[in-house]
């Protein structure tokens, strides 16, 4: 039983690595302001649904300018993306 808790409890940890992407550490006041971050993204035609900080990213939940699902980690420094989940 003991065994079977702990694959368990393993398989759950390890899935939340998946889920987020691995950013750059910047300092804090090298970051891009998240107003001019979310400006920025919305130029290019994303429309934004939630806008948060991710660890050491930027994540956003939106659509694109098509009406697909977007899921996006951006740099905070850059704005490069990191990695994106387009939606069909």
């Amino acid at each position: 039983m003991q065994r079977i808790t702990l694959f368990v409890l393993a398989g759950l940890f390890s899935t939340g690595a998946f889920a987020s992407a691995k950013c750059t550490a910047h300092p804090k006041a090298e970051w891009m302001k998240e107003a001019d971050a979310r400006a920025k993204i919305e130029a290019e035609g994303y429309k934004i649904k939630k806008f948060k900080v991710d660890g050491n990213c930027y994540e956003i939940y939106g659509t694109t300018q098509d009406g697909k699902k977007a899921e996006i980690y951006y740099d905070t420094k850059t704005l490069e993306v990191v990695k994106s989940e387009i939606g069909k």
